[in-house]
C-alpha cells in the first residue's frame, strides 16, 4: 500500500486495526492522525466535522461503554483511481462491525442500565496517505435502544427534551444539512456490486418478485433493530414494511462496491438512500406526512443455490437508524411531548 506505514498488509488490515487501536487500545490521540483535520463523518444522528469533535464523541461513547469492543466481520472495499498517485494509493472501505458493551455509565442512552447490548455498525471510508479523510456510518441505534429496555418511540421523544427540545437538539442528517466532502467517487464496476444494487433498486421499484428469483430460499438476513430473518419471507417482511412506509419517496443508490477475493464468496456493498414522505402504513405506524431522509447501507454476500443453479444473496445485511426516522418524524410532527 503505497503513502500507508509498512505494517499495514492491506486495506482490511488497515480499517480493523485503527478501529482497534482507537476503540479498544485507547489510542483515541491518534485520530489526530488517522483521521484527516476538517474530516466530515456522516451518520443518520448527524453530521460531525473535524477532529476535535470526533475525539470528543469518541470518549463520551467510552465513559458511557468502558468495555464495549468492535469486533471487524468484513471489509469489502475498492480502489479509487482518482486519487491514486505515483506516489500514494487511495480506496473507499466499507466495514462491518458487530459491536458488544456494557451500559455502565449515564451519557447519550440515560442512567446506567447495566445491560449488555449487542449490535452492528456499517462504516464507509474513504482513505488515502495513511488517513480517513471522509466518513459515512449507520449504528444500529434501535438494536441498542431495546436492548436497554426501552421503547424506541419514546427514547426518541426523551433524547429529544434532554438535547434541550425542538429547537436545540441535535438534528438528524438530511440533504439540505449535510456537507460536502472530498470523496466522490460511485464505487467499482465489479459484476457483483452491480447486481446488487440492481436487486435493491427493483425492490424499490416495488418489483418483489426479485427477492424469490435473487435470494436463496434459506438465506440468513440481518436488519435493524437487531432483528434476524430467514429466507424469502424474511427478506420480502423487511423490505415491504420499509417501502411501505415511504410509497413516493425518491430512492438513490449513492455508492456501490462489488468484490471477488480468496477464501471468501463474491460479495458487495451499497449505501442508498430514500427521501420523501411518511405517506404510507409500513415499518413506521401511521402515515404522519412528516418529509423524513433515510441513510441506509447494505452487505451481501452471494452464494451457487438461487433457481435453477444461479447466483443468489446468500447472506444479507442492511442497516438503517430508526431512532434517527423517528426523531425527524416528531420534530416535524411537534409530536415531542
Amino acid at each position: 500500500m503505497r503513502g500507508f506505514d509498512a505494517k499495514w498488509r492491506d486495506v482490511p488490515h488497515f480499517i480493523i486495526g485503527i478501529t482497534r487501536e482507537i476503540w479498544e487500545d485507547r489510542e483515541i490521540a491518534s485520530l489526530t492522525h488517522r483521521y484527516r483535520e476538517g474530516l466530515i463523518v456522516r451518520s443518520p444522528a448527524s453530521v460531525v466535522v473535524g477532529n476535535d469533535r470526533i475525539i470528543a464523541a469518541t470518549m463520551a461513547t467510552l465513559a458511557e461503554f468502558p468495555d464495549r469492543e468492535l469486533l471487524g466481520e468484513d471489509v469489502i472495499w475498492c480502489e479509487d483511481p482518482a486519487r491514486t498517485t505515483a506516489v500514494t494509493e487511495a480506496y473507499l472501505s466499507s466495514h462491518r462491525l458487530v459491536c458488544t458493551a456494557t451500559h455502565s455509565s449515564p451519557g447519550m442512552y440515560g442512567a446506567p442500565t447495566g445491560r449488555r447490548a449487542t449490535y452492528r455498525i456499517l462504516a464507509d471510508c474513504a482513505i488515502r496517505d495513511d488517513h480517513v479523510y471522509d466518513e459515512w456510518l449507520v449504528r444500529d441505534q434501535s438494536a441498542i435502544v431495546r436492548q436497554f429496555g426501552f421503547d424506541v418511540v419514546d427514547w426518541t421523544r426523551d433524547l429529544i427534551a434532554r438535547e434541550g427540545g425542538p429547537e436545540r437538539c441535535v438534528q438528524p442528517m438530511t440533504p439540505a444539512g449535510d456537507v460536502a466532502g472530498p470523496y466522490d467517487g460511485r464505487g467499482n464496476e465489479n459484476e457483483w456490486g452491480a447486481r446488487y444494487a440492481g436487486i435493491i433498486s427493483r425492490i424499490m421499484a416495488a418489483d418483489f418478485a426479485v427477492i424469490p428469483a435473487e435470494y436463496d430460499r434459506a438465506a440468513s438476513l440481518f436488519y435493524p433493530g437487531g432483528q434476524d430473518g430467514l429466507g424469502w419471507s424474511g427478506a420480502d417482511q423487511f423490505w415491504m414494511g420499509l417501502r411501505a412506509a415511504f410509497p413516493d419517496a425518491t430512492f438513490t443508490v449513492e455508492h456501490v462496491i462489488g468484490r471477488d477475493d480468496p477464501l471468501m464468496p463474491p460479495r458487495a456493498a451499497v449505501r442508498w438512500s430514500l427521501h420523501g414522505k411518511h405517506s404510507g402504513w409500513g415499518r413506521f405506524g401511521i402515515p404522519t406526512g412528516a418529509e423524513v431522509y433515510v441513510m441506509g447501507m447494505s452487505h451481501a454476500e452471494f452464494g451457487p443455490f438461487g433457481e435453477g443453479g444461479a447466483p443468489s444473496v446468500r447472506r444479507e445485511w442492511t442497516l438503517i437508524d430508526e431512532t434517527a426516522i423517528w426523531k425527524q418524524i416528531l420534530l416535524k410532527t411537534g409530536a415531542v411531548q
